[in-house]
């Protein structure tokens, strides 16, 4: 899997509150893909939403943000944007943080990955409508080669999630099971 990476996005406190019905099993995939993607020497890169105090990078304009800059939501330094303890960052992996929905509006995301010799991702996150959708629209225009875990994504809406995953996302990207995704990993040499 050289040059593939796993992107952990949004999946920070302040989100994962907002789908509690639905955090179980999706922090339960998540940690089953990140425990293998540490084994086959994947990268896990995650990516969160934050802001400097006051919000500057928000505009008005931004219908999305502009009710968080001005509730004063998402700073960079609150509990709220710190990816969730059940999955969070090792040391040594990549912390991205972004302004915008997609993963790599406001950030140094394709930066990181270029450095990383990375020419396939693997998204996992929160919402499926949200930082997903947006994400893979971007990256099949950046010519990524593109897998969306079907279980280690989320969204408020189970339909919306379901027309993603099952009509929308496969003309750009594969989409399975993490499971399935799994077992395309190379093993350790202990084989595990």
């Amino acid at each position: 899997m050289t040059g593939t990476a796993l992107l952990v996005m949004d999946v920070q406190n302040g989100i994962v509150e907002r789908i509690a019905a639905g955090a179980p099993p999706l922090l339960e995939a998540l940690g089953r893909a990140i425990t293998g993607a540490r084994t086959a020497d994947v990268p896990v890169v995650y990516v969160r939403v934050a802001f400097r105090p006051g919000a500057p990078e928000i505009s008005p304009r931004n219908k999305a943000f502009a009710a968080a800059a001005a509730s004063g939501a998402m700073p960079i330094d609150d509990a709220s944007t710190e990816v969730h303890a059940a999955v969070a960052p090792e040391p040594g992996e990549v912390l991205v943080t972004k302004k915008r929905v997609s993963a790599f509006a406001g950030s140094d995301l394709d930066v990181v990955l270029r450095a990383l010799d990375v020419d396939t991702l693997v998204l996992t996150g929160i919402a499926t409508s949200g930082v997903v959708l947006s994400t893979l629209r971007m990256a099949a225009d950046l010519d990524y080669e593109l897998t969306v875990l079907r279980d280690a994504c989320a969204d408020g809406d189970e339909d919306v999630h379901r027309v993603l995953m099952d009509k929308v996302f496969p003309r750009q990207a594969a989409v399975m099971p993490t499971d399935q995704w799994m077992a395309q990993l190379p093993r350790d040499p202990q084989g595990r």
